[in-house]
């Protein structure tokens, strides 16, 4: 298997530009079958949530293809289901450079990208060039320079745009890399946004003739009377399902690590506990009323069947896949397979 031998030469270079150059060389592997040669399997277990019927349930997270220019190769690695974005409704060049730092010791990665995409209108022109026909998921956020008051019209905004071509849409108020950002996680303001969602969710299921559900993306950094408020509000405007959990603030697990006191969100094997966590206090909390896609420090495939076993109907996967390439898709399905038999 190549992987470790491709990722030994991508982990020569800086982070971000090893992120560019894979993506970018990404589709001509799959068209090539070098995906085989890099491990990738594609391990059938259908299961359906939200309404929709996942081949496997094992995605990739958004944030690693934010544009859709790889769509194409990342589902040759075995995915499930593929989340591209986060898109906001203008291009931003997101926050200065350096922003992506490694911490290799504990499988771990630090970024503060910033939503840093092209925006919605050229990531549509992306996707219709993808010959991929499986289940997408567009990921959508607001821009840095609209404020907290308005970003609900940049929510909205994106949905429209990519309604027609999503199989269902993530909302993003959980990056910790926009300012003010995680503040819409909360009160009042969530429940502005899960209400105006909802609503231009219904009105464009008219206009298309089609149902697609919407999740929201969540933090893991809450407590757990805070994940029972933002339950309760999923619940009360009926969003079709969450995903924990996003990046941490927190550096437990890697004091003292080199680059461990870079500003930005800390994802990998150190964040997995807080996630779980996080799962679980949902699955109570919830109580059935809507699915819950884990991600957040998987691994193995343990880790994966851990989601699951906490309360998860899907899992997502994104650093990872970084440090053990498509061979973590298959045994994460495999592993999930098991726990259900």
């Amino acid at each position: 298997m190549l992987y470790p031998v491709a990722r030994s030469l991508m982990f020569r270079c800086d982070p971000e530009t090893s992120h560019d150059l894979a993506l970018k060389t990404m589709n001509l592997s799959a068209e090539l079958g070098m995906h085989h040669l890099l491990g990738a399997e594609v391990q059938e277990h259908p299961v359906e949530v939200m309404g929709l019927r996942f081949p496997n349930p094992v995605g990739l997270a958004a944030g690693l293809d934010k544009n859709g220019i790889a769509v194409d190769g990342l589902a040759a690695m075995g995915f499930g289901f593929v989340e591209v974005g986060t898109v906001t409704p203008r291009p931003q060049a997101g926050n200065p450079k350096p922003r992506i730092f490694r911490l290799p010791q504990q499988n771990a990665i630090i970024n503060r990208m910033g939503f840093n995409n092209d925006g919605v209108d050229q990531l549509l022109k992306n996707l219709d060039r993808s010959r991929y026909k499986g289940i997408l998921g567009i990921n959508i956020g607001k821009n840095k320079d609209t404020p907290n008051e308005n970003a609900n019209d940049d929510y909205l905004y994106c949905m429209r745009k990519v309604y027609g071509r999503a199989s269902y849409i993530t909302v993003n108020v959980s990056s910790p890399n926009t300012p003010g950002l995680r503040t819409l996680q909360f009160g009042d303001s969530l429940n502005s946004l899960l209400d105006a969602l909802k609503t231009e969710q219904i009105k464009l299921a008219g206009v298309h003739n089609r149902y697609v559900p919407v999740a929201v993306k969540i933090a893991p950094d809450m407590t757990e009377e805070e994940v029972g408020m933002v339950a309760a509000s999923l619940k009360a405007y009926e969003l079709d399902g969450v995903i924990a959990t996003n990046t941490t603030l927190s550096r437990e697990g890697v004091e003292g690590l080199p680059h461990a006191s870079e500003a930005g969100g800390l994802s990998g094997a150190p964040v997995r506990n807080k996630s779980t966590r996080t799962i679980k206090a949902l699955s109570e909390a919830l109580d059935g009323a809507l699915p819950i896609i884990g991600v957040g420090g998987i691994t193995d495939g343990l880790d994966a069947a851990e989601k699951i076993e906490a309360g998860a109907s899907l899992v997502q996967i994104y650093s990872g896949f970084i440090y053990r390439g498509p061979e973590l898709v298959s045994d994460a399905v495999k592993a999930i397979a098991a726990l259900q038999r």
